[in-house]
């Protein structure tokens, strides 16, 4: 077995205790173990199978724990999961994705109703009978509905880490094959979408139609769907995720990876444009309509050349105006990630971090950044041991004090905003710190107005200088909380604070579609991993990714300024 899949059984696990209302302490442990298996870079199945290693060498992996992973790799499951299987069934799993219900909500759902399915708890809900239990009344129902409808819409969607990893693995797997020469990963996922629900992969060379039947061969495949001369199709993985593996000639990749990187009214407008200048445009090349002469097909560029455009970034191809823009020549120049110079929103140990200070310094200028942000936690967050005003201000010392040669790094807090729009700190303790994000992390139910005039208030803080992760999304497990977006990124613009991309892959929030509206009001941006272990810092790409897909240049991004100039925009406040 995998790590990941590893890594999901011991989550199930705990969910399963959870609903079962079991030993917090256990619950944590499995939950921990979980969380380092699945980041842990060797394979479990080969560190236990190598007689001189054991499983304990592994940070925060104890012998009970080992023990449990052993099994896990002889049968796939373990006994303490099994019992708790045998009095929930496995579908209880499913109702934990349902935004608005917790395990002891679920456990009295489940105590009372006897029921196993989503689509069981939606007729208890269309019903009104779920406010006939206790804390739990008509407006829950509707939020449960709700849930259900968004959880339907994203089932079968996976997060980009996972999609990337898998392409990855089969991409280097057939690129092995002899007289393969190009595979290369097209579709939503060279977009840089949020989430992905299959993926296509493009093969050329002159052996490329012999990759299709390796394909079939490869390790993780759980069920071939399709195998012909041109196209190979399966699903991979437990997940179940499908890949689509496409052998095309050379004279046609550019058509072929233009086709299959989509998105699909894009194309439409580029096969309209042809037909208007007397060409067709398909997956096989881009043709005179009179004569079936070829004029282009090998590359991308040539094609978009051919039609009177320069080439479209894989980003912006949405049909929201790039083709207009790239026939006036005001396509943006999009940001790089090798322009990005810092990372301003990251968390230790200190609160619900997993590494020192000093290791995700040490990891940040590995590399190669010129500056950085400690923002842990403030004390509303009383879960992750939130900082106190006290502990700000010996924060604030201990950075200034901090020899970390090669990086600059900065004092900062991710600060809470309080119900009432209030910062979570006084004044005089966030004064002490370089930098300050704002975030919202509790009541996330308010009512529109409500939400909106709480982040207008805390605008009006003289010591905010950006705004985390603000539409407050969870992809695939919790929808964003509802306000007027337009009325605070023009109050941002107005007051000179940044919107954050949050490139934790979980959130990408901002999205694409709200940054152009920000952009339009005049906003700046800052994108940060948001950060709990050194490795998540290497989520930046998938920031810049969604920075991208809303347009944005170099120039509108503050991290991509230089340490000197980054700090004297500090000071001028």
């Amino acid at each position: 077995m995998e790590n990941r899949e590893i890594a999901n059984v011991l989550a199930e696990t705990a969910d399963l205790m959870e609903i079962a209302a079991e030993d917090g302490f256990r619950i944590r442990s499995y939950r921990n173990a979980s969380g380092t298996i699945e980041g842990y870079p060797e394979r479990m199945a080969d560190i236990a199978g190598t007689p001189d290693r054991k499983l304990t060498e592994i940070p925060g992996i104890g012998k009970g724990i080992a023990a449990v992973i052993q099994e896990i790799l002889r049968r796939g499951s373990f006994d303490a999961r099994d019992k708790l299987l045998e009095k929930y069934p496995p579908t209880a799993l499913e109702l934990l994705k349902i935004q608005g219900l917790g395990p002891k909500s679920i456990a009295l759902i489940l105590e009372h109703f006897r029921i196993s399915t989503v689509d069981e708890l939606e007729r208890l809900c269309q019903e009104q009978k779920l406010r006939e239990l206790p804390r739990m009344g008509a407006k829950l129902e509707e939020k449960v509905l709700r849930s259900i409808e968004q959880y339907r819409a994203s089932t079968g969607r996976f997060l980009l880490p996972f999609a990337e990893k898998t392409a990855a693995e089969i991409r280097d797997y057939l690129a092995a094959t002899a007289g393969v020469e190009r595979v290369t990963v097209a579709g939503s996922f060279r977009r840089g979408r949020e989430t992905v629900g299959d993926l296509d992969l493009i093969v050329s060379g002159p052996e490329a139609a012999g990759a299709l039947e390796k394909f079939s061969k490869f390790a993780r495949v759980q069920q071939v769907l399709g195998l012909g001369p041109n196209k190979s199709s399966a699903l991979i993985g437990l997940e179940r995720i499908q890949v689509d593996v496409r052998a095309v000639p050379e004279e046609s990749y550019g058509a072929a990876m233009q086709y299959f990187t989509g998105g699909k009214d894009h194309n439409v407008q580029l096969r309209q444009r042809a037909l208007r200048m007397g060409l067709t445009l398909n997956e096989y090349g881009l043709f005179r309509l009179d004569g079936g002469e070829r004029v282009a097909g090998a590359d991308e560029a040539g094609i978009y050349q051919a039609l009177g455009l320069p080439w479209i970034p894989p980003e912006l191809r949405e049909n929201c105006g790039e083709i207009e823009a790239a026939e006036a020549g005001n396509l943006p120049v999009l940001v790089e990630l090798d322009q990005i110079r810092g990372d301003l929103h990251m968390h230790t140990r200190e609160t619900d971090g997993r590494a020192t200070l000093e290791e995700m310094a040490a990891e940040c200028r590995e590399m190669g950044y010129e500056y950085m942000a400690i923002t842990d936690h403030s004390k509303a967050l009383a879960m992750a041991n939130g900082l106190d005003e006290a502990r700000v201000i010996e924060f604030a010392r201990r950075v200034r004090e901090m020899e970390m040669p090669g990086i600059q790094v900065f004092s900062g807090i991710e600060c809470d905003i309080l119900r009432d729009g209030q910062m979570d700190l006084a004044g005089d303790a966030l004064a002490e710190l370089d930098w300050v994000i704002a975030s919202v992390h509790s009541h996330m139910n308010l009512e529109p107005a409500e939400m909106t005039d709480r982040l207008l208030r805390c605008l009006d803080s003289p010591h905010v200088r950006a705004l985390g992760h603000l539409t407050g999304r969870l992809l695939l497990h919790r929808e964003g909380y509802k306000f007027d977006f337009e009325a605070i990124a023009a109050k941002a613009a107005s007051k000179g604070v940044l919107l954050e991309i949050n490139a934790s892959p979980e959130r990408l929030d901002v999205s694409g579609a709200l940054l152009r509206m920000a952009r339009a009001k005049g906003c700046r941006f800052v994108i940060n991993t948001d950060a709990h272990h050194p490795k998540h810092l290497r989520s930046m790409k998938y920031g810049v990714m969604t920075a991208r897909r809303g347009w944005l240049t170099a120039a509108d991004l503050v991290n991509t300024m230089g340490a000197a100039e980054f700090a004297a925009w500090l000071k001028r406040g």
